[in-house]
């Protein structure tokens, strides 16, 4: 890895996801990730792009909260819990535990990268239509904008459990990807950068929507950020 792909990941706080996620994810220098500037341990909870009430109606501002202030805080407290066990590990050449705070940091780091893209994939001026670049780009890898999102909201809703989906730019082609992330932990879509996803753990969705999953997905169109994944995508294009 080169010292500038080595510098945005640290930068970005994504240590701990990069190992599942591959090394070719790139975000945006001005991200809703940890912020840490490479300090092993010292993650912070980012604040959130908007006003918890800034959703609304389609994300209810106490979901927001508690989402945000205690499923995302979750994570990165232990992302870095797992960094310092692991630090203290090789301080001490003692490595008994190190499939534990490895997985750790899998979990965690991915579940805070994931919260921090989910943030910037909505926006309060949110909805309408792609621009013509990235329409264009969605229409050459799946069609058209509207088999885009059938595809997208399908794969949302159809995961098993608690998990993701997620929107991926892949390098080799080019092109769009949709992934479905059950255990995010365990994800390794190698060549590719995310630029967009969809939270649909229960906790994103159940003071508003209750069960009923297929309706907060459906509402997620109304505030998906298409200038931020375009700015996201323009960087990664860039970068790449």
């Amino acid at each position: 890895m080169d010292e500038k792909r080595r510098n945005i990941i640290l930068n970005t706080g994504i240590i701990g996801s990069a190992m599942i996620l591959g090394t070719n994810i790139i975000t945006p220098k001005a991200s809703a990730n940890p912020q840490n500037q490479g300090q092993i341990g010292k993650h912070q909870l980012p604040p959130l792009p908007y006003p918890t009430n800034a959703l609304e109606p389609y994300i209810d501002a106490r979901t927001l909260e508690l989402h945000h202030g205690k499923h995302h805080k979750a994570y990165v407290d232990g992302l870095n819990k797992a960094e310092l066990e692991l630090e203290k590990a090789r301080e001490n050449n003692d490595f008994s535990l190190i499939q534990h705070w490895s997985k750790q940091a899998a979990f965690h780091g991915a579940g805070a990268y994931l919260h921090g893209l989910y943030w910037e994939s909505m926006s309060p001026n949110g909805g309408g239509i792609p621009s013509d670049k990235l329409g264009n780009l969605i229409e050459k890898s799946f069609g058209s904008i509207n088999s885009f999102k059938a595809h997208f909201a399908a794969a949302a809703k159809a995961v098993e459990a608690s998990g993701w989906a997620l929107l991926a730019y892949r390098y080799s082609d080019k092109s769009l990807y949709i992934f479905q992330v059950e255990n995010h932990q365990k994800l390794s879509p190698w060549n590719v950068a995310p630029i967009m996803c969809i939270d649909v753990w229960e906790h994103a969705y159940y003071l508003k929507y209750q069960n009923k999953r297929a309706d907060y997905v459906d509402g997620f169109w109304n505030v998906i950020n298409w200038k931020g994944i375009e700015n996201k995508l323009n960087n990664i294009i860039k970068e790449g």
